[in-house]
């Protein structure tokens, strides 16, 4: 009788479990795209996250410091198409490879070659990992979930993500902490090789090929030329990125300056300490975790766009708010604000996949991010002239471009509801 009991209690356990992976779309091609986001990921905040104390090290300078943060952004921009493009031609999993190969070999170059020449180098092969693999990203969850399961998948995909944010600094840190900042930075970097390795290797293992035998054709369809193919994106994809532009405005506008508004400058100090701002930061990302899964459930059983809209709101909403935030109470509001911003950033993100044509999936990503980032790298210079007229005035301006964007797409952006989902 007891070991009936156990039985029937092993079994209840397993139903659970397998409704539970159901319930958050996790296939086995998606664990390995999990398992490679918290490995890639470890070692990505673990290491690049002190490379400007590295390059100051080794004797760079500040015009070193500046040139990788400007490297970041434009290879950000740049590099989404031919994610995209390589992602539709080789197949996910092939792509994915490469991008983790060239990691690795910019990672190498770091741990072999002390100089800050040798890192700007490396660099360019493992800054914007994450921008040269988000196409193939979002291409996979396509390809592996129904539709009615994306917005979870790409959800559970952000969420995962901040593991790393949240751990990888902190393990880096102790790395700088016992070793000194050469010798535990360049460590750091070993210990992202490994990683890099062991993601590499599961994802061969996990993630299913979307390259069958006889398949060759369809890869030879991919679309290289980025003009050609901005000729497919559909108006409601474009409608879709104007919006979004507008409201990208508006956060990079402030992007750089909101911790020089709460914690000030040695001349003239903010209200808030650069340990509480270290705080305030913690209570946007545990925002963002909290709000990912419901939201996701919701918006994969009903309409896209209002939690879109609701997104672009709350973009909109922190400048202003960040106005009147002048006390550290009011700047947690404001941050839980910031942390709500994630809202419906997973079901934009879904949003595209399904307005991009079947077969295109991740070039057309990799395009609209292109164009995205391009465009917004703007916003960065704008954001410095405008703070340096008056830091009210960058963040009305910064409010401006965001009631702009999210009223555009409130009148002018489609939905996609829950029967055409099914479809």
């Amino acid at each position: 009788m007891e070991q009936l009991n156990r039985s029937g209690s092993g079994g209840r356990l397993r139903v659970r479990a397998a409704r539970l992976v159901e319930f958050l779309g996790l296939k086995r091609s998606i664990l390995g795209l999990l398992s490679m986001a918290v490995l890639v990921g470890m070692g990505e905040h673990m290491a690049e996250q002190f490379l400007p104390l590295y390059l100051l090290a080794l004797g760079g300078g500040f015009l070193s410091v500046g040139f990788l943060n400007g490297m970041d952004n434009l290879l950000g921009a740049l590099y989404s198409f031919p994610g995209g493009y390589l992602a539709d031609r080789m197949g996910t999993k092939r792509a994915l490879l490469l991008f983790n190969v060239l990691s690795m070999v910019g990672f190498l170059i770091v741990v072999l070659i002390p100089a800050w020449q040798a890192v700007l180098a490396g660099a360019v092969l493992f800054l914007s990992w994450t921008a040269i693999s988000l196409p193939a990203t979002m291409g996979l969850v396509a390809r592996a979930l129904p539709k009615d399961k994306r917005t979870m998948g790409v959800s559970i995909h952000s969420l995962v993500r901040r593991v790393p944010m949240a751990l990888g600094p902190m393990v880096g840190g102790a790395f700088i902490g016992m070793w000194g900042v050469e010798l535990g930075v360049r460590l750091a970097f070993v210990g992202a090789l490994v990683m890099a390795l062991v993601a590499a290797i599961l994802q061969q293992v996990l993630i299913e090929d979307d390259r069958k035998p006889g398949e060759a054709r369809a890869a030879s369809q991919a679309e290289g030329n980025p003009l050609r193919l901005w000729k497919e994106m559909s108006g409601d994809l474009r409608r879709l990125l104007v919006a979004d532009i507008l409201v990208r405005f508006c956060e990079q506008i402030p992007y750089a300056f909101v911790v020089v508004w709460a914690v000030g400058t040695a001349a003239a100090p903010g209200p808030v300490t650069a340990l509480q701002f270290g705080v305030l930061r913690s209570i946007e990302m545990a925002t963002a975790i909290l709000i990912y899964i419901p939201v996701a459930y919701l918006a994969d059983r009903g309409h896209k766009k209002p939690f879109v809209v609701a997104t672009f709101v709350f973009f909109t909403l922190f400048p202003v708010l960040l106005l009147f935030s002048r006390s550290f109470g009011m700047l947690v509001v404001a941050f839980v604000l910031r942390g709500l911003k994630e809202f419906g950033e997973p079901t934009r993100k879904a949003l595209i996949m399904d307005f991009a044509p079947e077969g295109r999936k991740a070039g057309m990503f990799g395009l609209y991010y292109l164009v995205r980032d391009v465009i917004v790298s703007v916003a960065a210079f704008g954001g410095a002239l405008l703070w340096s007229v008056q830091p009210e005035v960058n963040l009305l301006a910064a409010f401006g471009f965001g009631a702009a964007g999210t009223l555009w797409f409130a009148l002018k952006g489609r939905d996609l509801g829950p029967r055409r989902e099914h479809a």
